[in-house]
């Protein structure tokens, strides 16, 4: 049987969602290990879009196969009582045997939220970026419209970066401002590694008005990262979650009818 489920988790105590064997702590691998405990056989689970180092999870999507016969309540409820704290199972549900929590998603989604003052956070800074510098959030929503559409990111990769090429499609993408928070939301069918924290890195720039609003599209046609800014930190980034069409049959919170198979 294939199992989907949804994942919740705070990534501030993970060196990222991969298993690295001796490399840290991951999400990956407290999940398999959990999952494992309720099948009593290994489990192992494909990720929809993986998250590196400190960065947090609304909604990743796997799948796992197993033999094991558990309810879907026994596997949300039985696998998140042998995970960490920082880590849930939202919801699991079986799924069709060619559902892949990867290549069946047609969008990924990610938020950034900047504490915009002149004093770093106490509070729920495990989920902020900060920035003393005021920031123009419509500036630096203006600047962000000329990155939509199908394109090279080259300029937003990041050395490591393993993807066999640098062409996104970026689908949307928002900049707004809520009291002392400017928060970035950006949706592409796939995105590249550190890509989004280096967009926000250098929206920054054009927030804070050390670079002209037209620059975004400079550095986009230009395709060199040594001329973009720099990468933002990881607190701030969660992996809002995939997108998949509505034949999968998931929760609405990773389905949007209008998407294509």
């Amino acid at each position: 049987m294939r199992y989907a489920a949804g994942i919740e988790y705070d990534g501030s105590a993970f060196k990222g969602w991969q298993f690295l064997g001796e490399g840290g702590p991951s999400v990956q691998a407290a999940l398999e290990q959990a999952l494992s405990s309720v099948a009593d056989v290994p489990v192992s689970v494909m990720c929809a879009g993986r998250t590196d180092a400190g960065v947090h999870g609304q909604c990743q999507v796997v799948h796992f196969d197993t033999e094991a016969v558990r309810d879907p309540r026994a596997w949300t409820l039985g696998t998140t009582t042998r995970l960490p704290p920082e880590v849930a199972v939202r919801w699991c549900q079986p799924v069709s045997a060619d559902f892949h929590a990867r290549f069946s998603a047609r969008a990924r989604r990610y938020r950034y939220r900047i504490l915009n003052r002149a004093v770093r956070p106490a509070l729920g800074r495990q989920l902020l970026s900060w920035e003393r510098r005021p920031l123009d959030a419509q500036a630096m929503h203006e600047a962000a419209q000329a990155l939509l559409g199908e394109n090279d990111f080259s300029a937003f990769r990041s050395a490591e970066c393993q993807a066999t090429h640098a062409r996104r499609n970026l689908q949307a993408i928002s900049v707004h401002r809520d009291g002392e928070v400017v928060e970035l939301q950006v949706q592409a069918n796939a995105f590249l590694h550190h890509m989004v924290r280096n967009l926000v890195g250098s929206l920054c720039l054009v927030g804070s008005g050390e670079r002209p609003r037209e620059w975004m599209a400079e550095l986009l046609a230009g395709r060199d990262r040594n001329k973009a800014g720099p990468t933002a930190p990881s607190a701030g980034l969660v992996f809002v979650g995939p997108l998949y069409p509505a034949l999968w049959q998931l929760p609405a919170e990773v389905t949007d009818p209008g998407l294509q198979p």
